[in-house]
């Protein structure tokens, strides 16, 4: 039944239709151009991702891993990832708490990553918003990665966006922005107004020698992994050089603003189909004011969840937020096959009024029919408490091994709940704690994870942190009814074949 699933619009036949888009002169245009350029431009960057994490004796990665070890306080810290891994690795799969071991191996990683510029930062970032996923002392460790970082002088951004639009900045632009109003690993951002029509806008610019330093540093991790691997069974089983490989696929892609600002427009068009855009907001860019280096946008107001969550209009529910919230990820995920792939707080912002705006789409996830179908046969397992059923979606998905014992595995997953009845009420922190315990149980098998089913889980964890921000007493499972009752309404002809 779970091979059934409402079909996929592509943006492709959203497009024609869309009053969104066509708000913007020449936008239904640039978008029919990059739908006809860009897949192979991801298709190729993931070609040269896979070359970049496979250890090679490169010279650019020898001299960076040589840099590293020569750098970092002591011998002993050119293993910081190493020893890193392995005690996360132990913790995470086995349960231990090693506070001395973790604690050293975070202060050296953190060393490396505060000495290596913004490559590293990058990396520390992703250790950050692995809430759930890695221990809390280690997400802890590295949460001033997710903070600001030195910006690039205006001056120099300037001459990136004269050079990358290939005319002077005074004739495209009114005004701009001396401040950044954001710094971050890969791009700063700037506001601006638009001298053709006042529009006001941001520009996002890229940091200047970022491309080379991201190869050498991701060819140093390549080597550092596969010694890793080598010389310990827990960093082995950790994958860590798959993780290189998902790290580089993912900022070659954030590097590249064209991808981001086709996955602005592709997420927007799913979103006005979906009838979303009563509570949520896709800034649009502008065309012929796109590069792989520039990326100008639609300005478009809103704070951070955590800053605006005390500041909302009388009246605004927020259980009804995080409703909205859970059925958009959902509604994009399984129906649309494409989602907003990371939805940390500062990517997500609240007008007062209760609507979402979603920034930066530079991680967006994709799924096919058949990973769609796989994920929905692993929802129903989630929403009706089986094992079973969640393992069968995710051995479709690729991420429990063929020859794995199902039944052992799932014994040891149902031996988690032991002989406890299922809660009235669960929260948010119930929700983490036991996907933890779950993952603990995997990943000691074996359990490998592909790139969208971790943006995937990654989302479902933002969403608790949405959660804890708003409403930290709310009952989650209150919560499934309605969504449920959503869903069965919008999508009630798909949804009928599941009883044929």
């Amino acid at each position: 039944m779970s091979d059934i699933v409402p079909p996929i619009r592509s943006a492709a036949e959203l497009l024609p239709h869309s009053a969104w888009a066509a708000e913007i002169p020449g936008l239904p245009q640039q978008v029919e151009q990059w739908l006809d350029d860009l897949p192979a431009e991801r298709a190729r960057l993931l070609r040269e991702a896979r070359t970049l994490a496979r250890p090679a004796l490169h010279p650019a990665g020898i001299g960076r891993l040589a840099q590293v070890a020569g750098r970092i306080v002591g011998a002993a810290a050119t293993w910081a990832a190493i020893d890193l891994g392995r005690a996360i690795y132990r913790s995470v799969a086995y349960g231990e708490s090693d506070d001395a071991r973790v604690t050293a191996a975070v202060e050296r990683a953190q060393h490396l990553v505060r000495d290596f510029g913004p490559v590293y930062v990058k990396l520390g970032q992703f250790i950050a918003t692995a809430q759930g996923l890695l221990p809390d002392d280690v997400v802890d460790a590295f949460a001033w990665c997710r903070d600001e970082v030195p910006p690039v002088r205006t001056s120099t951004v300037r001459r990136i966006v004269a050079r990358e639009l290939g005319r002077p900045l005074e004739d495209v632009f009114e005004s701009f922005g001396d401040v950044p109003i954001a710094s971050a690993s890969i791009a700063q951002v700037h506001e601006a107004r638009l001298r053709q029509d006042g529009r006001h806008v941001v520009v996002k610019v890229r940091r200047t020698g970022l491309r080379r330093q991201f190869e050498a540093d991701v060819r140093a991790m390549a080597l550092l992994a596969a010694l890793g691997e080598s010389r310990s069974g827990a960093v082995r089983a950790a994958n860590a050089r798959g993780f290189v490989e998902l790290f580089a696929q993912l900022v070659l892609e954030e590097m590249d603003f064209r991808l981001e600002a086709l996955n602005m427009v592709e997420v927007g068009l799913a979103s006005e189909d979906a009838g979303m855009f009563a509570s949520l907001r896709v800034p649009r860019p502008v065309p012929g004011l796109v590069t792989p280096r520039v990326l100008t946008m639609e300005y478009l107001p809103g704070r951070r969840y955590t800053d605006a969550a005390g500041d909302l209009d009388p009246g605004v529910d927020p259980a009804a937020i995080i409703r909205l919230g859970i059925q958009g990820v959902l509604e994009h995920t399984l129906v649309y096959g494409i989602f907003h792939g990371d939805l940390h707080a500062g990517n997500v912002f609240l007008e007062p009024d209760g609507r979402f705006v979603l920034l930066d789409f530079g991680i967006v996830g994709r799924l096919d029919a058949e990973q769609r179908a796989a994920l929905v046969q692993f929802m129903l397992g989630v929403g009706t408490w089986d094992v079973r059923v969640q393992l069968a979606g995710l051995r479709r998905l690729g991420a429990v091994p063929p020859d794995t014992d199902v039944d052992e595995l799932a014994a040891a997953l149902e031996a988690l709940e032991g002989d406890q009845p299922l809660p009235d009420v669960v929260t948010h922190e119930q929700i983490v704690d036991g996907m933890g315990a779950v993952m603990r149980v995997l990943v000691a098998r074996g359990f490998r994870l592909p790139k969208e089913l971790v943006l995937f889980f990654k989302n479902l964890l933002y969403l608790n942190g949405l959660a804890a921000t708003l409403a930290p007493d709310l009952n989650l499972l209150g919560e499934v009814d309605p969504i449920f009752q959503y869903f069965a309404a919008k999508y009630e002809q798909e949804l009928s074949l599941f009883d044929e």
